[in-house]
């Protein structure tokens, strides 16, 4: 009975929400950050300083920019 409550409960709280960590940039400042990456004003590395995240952030943006946006092969 506590099982089927529990997932009664859990199946509600999923509905219309997102969980997990809020994003630390806000979708502005991400296509500002992978712009600057990817013209090369400025490295990974100072992009992370000068929005104070830590450089990980950045390439994970950089990367699913990339991800998404890459051509598929025709075939």
């Amino acid at each position: 009975m506590i099982r089927e409550r529990t997932r009664a409960g859990l199946e509600v709280a999923r509905k219309g929400r997102i969980g997990g960590r809020p994003r630390k940039l806000s979708p502005h400042r991400r296509e500002t950050v992978v712009e600057m990456v990817n013209a090369g004003t400025r490295s990974a590395a100072d992009v992370a300083r000068l929005f104070q995240v830590h450089p990980s952030t950045i390439s994970r943006e950089v990367a699913r920019h990339q991800k998404k946006h890459a051509v598929s092969p025709e075939l």
